[in-house]
């Protein structure tokens, strides 16, 4: 009878909480169902299960665990016992990311609220509805209504400082940069645009993810994890990509295979993984499975950044904002858009030379745009 158990979201984390189940007792699952939602630091988490079976025995709704404790048990068909009834409140309406960091925020009941969405999903506005209407408690005649709304950034804050904090003491950083002219790139992206509609065009972030996911084809051996004081390389291509969020932290869910992906196909993924970072919609698998982290600073940002590795991956590339600099073509200077890239990897598991390796193949890969 294998259990169900805590899944850690990245390495900042060391607890969730249940704050939904999409199944009932007794019901078959199958891998990669999602089957409950997990509330953590980084915000509502769609969690799946890998394994398959008739699931029993979960955990009531707001208790919180560490990562590794068993959330249920998962029963083979041929050994699951008859279905007990389904408990009270075990299944609870459909509910946006915003309307449930709300209601944990106001210590409300997801079984109190009545949603007034589509199919009944309770909105933000059913959680104000009902914390504007509750009798207040023990209330100071004084007291001043809180200020902060929304998701509270501040664990997420303390767990990356955690996180990196013990990246930089535990992984011996070396760091690579190298100017890239990305005048090829920038000409066969605006000819692309061109011939396309709005919703079907093209940014330079998306060439920027498909060059390093091309390059760690070349250069597999910055594509992986270190664990148990061994390099394990990764079969398969998962960058994380850096996402700001509206009002501060970071995430890098994974943008899976994306060197099987076309460039329309990443613009498409890339738009998605954005939304739903910042809208709590994010999958689990998204969060444990980055094999490398990219971070694109964009047009704001600095010209260069020096990142810190996610562990237990080995590498983050990163890319600061394109600036217009001269450049020499041939036997003439040129204004040309050019980007920085940067590298940070993990000593143990490599050295400069693959390091420079890697950024070389980023290099070449932009050099040629319509082979991306």
């Amino acid at each position: 009878m294998p259990d169900f158990t805590m899944p850690a979201l990245g390495a900042d984390m060391e607890t969730g909480t249940v704050v939904e189940w999409r199944v009932k007792p007794g019901e078959t699952v199958r891998s990669g169902d999602v089957i409950a939602v997990v509330e953590t630091h980084k915000g509502a988490i769609d969690v799946e299960c890998f394994l398959e079976g008739v699931i029993d025995d979960l955990v009531p709704l707001g208790t919180e665990l560490p990562v590794g404790a068993v959330l249920a048990r998962i029963h083979s068909a041929s050994e699951a016992r008859r279905p007990p009834p389904a408990p009270s409140g075990a299944i609870r309406p459909k509910i946006s990311p915003a309307a449930r960091r709300a209601a944990l925020e106001r210590d409300l009941r997801l079984s109190d609220l009545h949603g007034s969405g589509p199919d009944g999903a309770i909105t933000l506005a059913d959680v104000q509805r009902r914390d504007h209407n509750a009798t207040p408690t023990m209330a100071s005649p004084t007291a001043q209504p809180a200020s902060r709304q929304g998701f509270d950034t501040t664990p997420m804050r303390q767990a990356i400082a955690a996180a990196m904090g013990r990246s930089k003491r535990e992984i011996p950083h070396y760091y690579l940069s190298s100017t890239i002219d990305f005048g090829p790139a920038q000409a066969w992206l605006e000819s692309w645009n061109r011939t396309h509609e709005p919703i079907d065009r093209l940014l330079p972030a998306v060439l920027l993810l498909k060059a390093t996911a091309m390059a760690l084809v070349e250069v597999p051996q910055l594509n992986g994890f270190y664990e148990n004081a061994a390099f394990r390389p990764s079969p398969a291509i998962n960058p994380g990509w850096a996402v700001a969020l509206r009002g501060g932290g970071l995430m890098a869910p994974a943008i899976h295979d994306a060197n099987h992906r076309s460039l329309p196909e990443l613009m498409v993924a890339l738009r998605d993984l954005v939304q739903r970072a910042r809208t709590g919609g994010l999958r689990g698998s998204e969060l444990t499975d980055p094999t490398i982290t990219v971070t694109s600073l964009g047009d704001r940002g600095a010209e260069s950044v020096l990142g810190v590795i996610y562990p237990p991956q080995v590498a983050i590339v990163g890319f600061g904002r394109m600036v217009l600099r001269p450049w020499v073509v041939g036997d003439q200077v040129v204004p040309r858009s050019i980007v920085t890239a940067t590298l940070a990897a993990d000593h143990r598991v490599s050295d400069g030379h693959v390091g420079g390796q890697l950024l070389a193949a980023i290099n070449a890969a932009l050099q040629s745009p319509q082979a991306l």
